[in-house]
């Protein structure tokens, strides 16, 4: 199904989606995105990320704004680099179901995201994680802690990894280990999956965004290429999935577009601007 009408917001996921194969913004992309944003209509970035890396991508694309990180559990202004809001896992909780997915669930490492005040706050108060929770990107912005650290504040995001598992099959055992105390998606296939407070996805900080905004439900294009996008896809007026996206994804939108590496998301927006 193709849109006709124009939207009213354009919500789009960052990686896999509105970035190349190489993490990087096309010149038609943000010349794309420029225009949305020149002619007053919102661009909402809606991502996994926390806040501390999206100023390098708000640069590049050249539109600032709201922006919902965590997967919904952050509004972030990029213009002034203020935290407007977090939706927490509090830490009893937080400590029960480490606990439970150690003694459950073996091979597991921990990590959490804490939301602070401002992108550029001290990254070592942002993210703490287990010594062997291997990451695959640079170790600068990490705090090891043990796990009593990692536990004892509000998190906006538990990170498990398990390298002996895909990340559905971690998903899906975790779900089966604690029910439905924290709500689980993934952005990656490498045995990681992130974990959210009940109620908290893509969708609901969109909708949030949207409702402050005033722009209706049926007015919101967005796009998304993995499962953590599928609740946004779902509840958007109009959901595209990049060529390149996960099955769940690709089977929850309205629209299939080309993939990020071909500006995907440049060419629907096209349509409009």
């Amino acid at each position: 199904m193709v849109l006709v009408r124009e939207p009213g917001l354009v919500a789009s996921d960052v990686d896999g989606t509105l970035l190349g194969p190489m993490e990087e913004v096309s010149a038609r992309t943000a010349a794309t995105a420029r225009r949305v944003a020149a002619s007053g209509t919102p661009f909402v970035l809606v991502t996994g990320r926390p806040p501390r890396w999206m100023p390098r991508v708000v640069d590049a694309l050249g539109v600032s704004g709201i922006a919902v990180c965590a997967n919904g559990a952050v509004t972030y202004d990029t213009a002034a680099d203020k935290v407007l809001s977090s939706h927490d896992i509090d830490p009893v909780t937080l400590h029960d179901v480490v606990g439970e997915l150690r003694r459950e669930l073996s091979g597991c490492a921990f990590a959490v995201e804490r939301a602070t005040t401002s992108a550029r706050d001290d990254l070592r108060e942002q993210f703490l994680a287990e010594a062997d929770f291997h990451r695959n990107w640079s170790n600068t912005d990490i705090r090891v802690s043990p796990l009593d650290e990692l536990t004892g504040k509000p998190a906006m995001k538990l990170l498990v990894m398990n390298p002996g598992l895909s990340s559905a099959e971690l998903a899906a055992a975790t779900g089966e280990i604690i029910g439905d105390q924290l709500k689980s998606t993934y952005s990656v296939e490498t045995g990681l999956i992130e974990l959210s407070a009940p109620g908290v996805d893509k969708a609901s900080g969109l909708a949030s965004v949207a409702a402050e905004l005033g722009v209706a439900r049926s007015e919101v294009i967005a796009f998304g290429d993995m499962p953590n996008d599928v609740p946004m896809l779902g509840w958007a007026g109009h959901g595209v999935a990049m060529r390149n996206a996960h099955p769940d994804a690709l089977a929850a939108a309205d629209e299939v577009t080309t993939t990020n590496a071909e500006d995907g998301v440049a060419q629907v927006l096209e349509r409009w601007w």
